[in-house]
Order: structure tokens, then C-alpha cells, then sequence
């Protein structure tokens, strides 16, 4: 592993235009779960399968249940962000990073500093009002009793992307120009396997790829350098 750092330190010495691409992995080490892993929160058993009530036609149909399962498992805010999140942002700092884009929809790379920040699933810290558009934190959401009800009635959303709902076409179109733009391309903490945030790594013209996840993903033979460790061992050893 050592040897696969050293790699990885002199990639970064030698770019000029980083792109970091992250998954659930990125956030475990600050303690919140992850989806697919055998302990995530597609196995664990509700009176609906999580998938279910994280869809749009859910959330629709029975809101008092969607809410119930949202604000029990999909609360971030007592987290911090982690090394991987504070070397990020000091890596961005040095003008080295020109961008991160997230799946994850708890704002870490936020609260670590990093400015820059796709988030294609969108986030729990921003809420709006379905009738009248008023925004709310997610502070209301989640210390609100049964559903979170704006002042004009409305029930409020959180601004996050269901099953069923069509990712941000404009966040989208930057993740893509920004891995267009790219010479170092790190994806890492992700399985590489939701559409169509996995697709994007077939944008990347630069010079290399580095995948860091903890198992193998489909598109390790498309890497120059692999690693299968840790985030925060890696990014501790930067």
C-alpha cells in the first residue's frame, strides 16, 4: 500500500486540474451508513424496502411513512466531516482541486470547506415548500412533529433526488464539464454501479484515473492506479 501512496502523491504533485468523484465511502468513516454494504440500509428490514420509500411515487402516496423512515435514518447532522473531507479541502485550497462531485447528500465536503460541490443527489440541508417554494433548514425538517408542513399548508421536500426523479440537469452538465476539463481523475468510496452518476467516468480525457474503494469495482481495468484500502488511511497518508 505505501508504494500504491507514493503513486498517488506524485499524481496529485503533477496535476494541475484534479477531479474528485465520491460515493457513500467517503462519509462511513464520519459514522453515517452506507446503502449497499452488507450492514447498509438496503439490508436491514422495514415494513417497506428502503428503495420503495426513497421513491418519488412513495413519498407521493404515503408521506407520513416516508418521513418517518427519513427522519430516523436519514439525519446527518450531528456528523463531521472526516480526514478525507478536511485533505479535500485543503487540496482545493491549493488550487489543486477544481472540483468535487458527491453522491452523498449530507453536506460534509461543505463543512470541511470545500467550495466547489456537485452534489447530483442533492442534500438534506436545503427543503422547500411543494406550494409555495419557501426554503427551510433541515433542522426544521427533522424537528418537525409527524409531517413537515410549511406555514402556507404545504407539505415540505426534502431537496434530495428519489428513485424516480431525474437528476439536476444543470449539476449534471457541470459534473460532466469538469471531468471533460479533468487531468487527474480520483473516484473514490463508490461501488460504481447507480445510473447514471457511474456513467461519468466515460467523460474523462485526461491522463489518469485513481479508483480507491475498499472492494473491486466493474471499472478497475479502466484505472491507472487501484486501490483497495481505506479512505482515511489513504488520504491520512497524504
Amino acid at each position: 500500500m505505501e508504494e500504491k501512496v507514493l503513486q498517488l502523491k506524485k499524481l496529485i504533485a503533477e496535476s494541475n486540474y484534479i477531479v474528485f468523484f465520491g460515493g457513500a465511502g467517503v462519509s462511513t468513516e464520519s459514522g453515517i451508513p452506507d446503502f449497499r454494504s452488507k450492514d447498509g440500509l438496503y439490508h436491514q428490514k422495514y415494513k417497506y424496502p428502503p428503495e420503495m420509500i426513497l421513491s418519488h411515487s412513495f413519498f407521493i402516496n404515503n408521506p407520513k411513512e416516508f418521513f418517518e423512515f427519513y427522519k430516523d435514518k436519514m439525519n446527518c447532522l450531528k456528523y463531521k466531516p472526516n480526514i478525507t473531507h478536511i485533505k479535500l479541502a485543503q487540496l482545493e485550497k491549493m488550487g489543486k482541486l477544481k472540483a468535487i462531485i458527491t453522491q452523498n447528500i449530507d453536506g460534509l465536503h461543505q463543512k470541511a470547506g470545500s467550495k466547489n460541490v456537485l452534489e447530483l443527489h442533492g442534500s438534506i440541508l436545503r427543503n422547500y415548500c411543494m406550494k409555495c417554494h419557501k426554503f427551510y433548514k433541515a433542522e426544521d425538517v427533522f424537528k418537525s412533529a409527524n409531517l413537515p408542513k410549511c406555514s402556507c399548508g404545504g407539505i415540505i421536500k426534502p431537496d434530495v433526488v428519489l428513485y424516480e426523479e431525474p437528476l439536476n440537469e444543470q449539476i449534471l452538465n457541470n459534473a460532466i464539464i469538469a471531468i471533460q476539463k479533468a487531468d487527474l481523475l480520483i473516484v473514490a468510496g463508490t461501488s460504481l454501479t447507480v445510473y447514471p452518476a457511474c456513467g461519468l467516468i466515460n467523460y474523462f480525457k485526461g491522463k489518469n484515473i485513481v479508483l480507491i474503494n475498499k472492494s473491486k469495482t466493474n471499472y478497475d481495468e479502466k484505472a491507472d492506479l487501484v486501490i483497495n484500502e481505506r479512505l482515511g488511511e489513504i488520504f491520512g497518508s497524504i
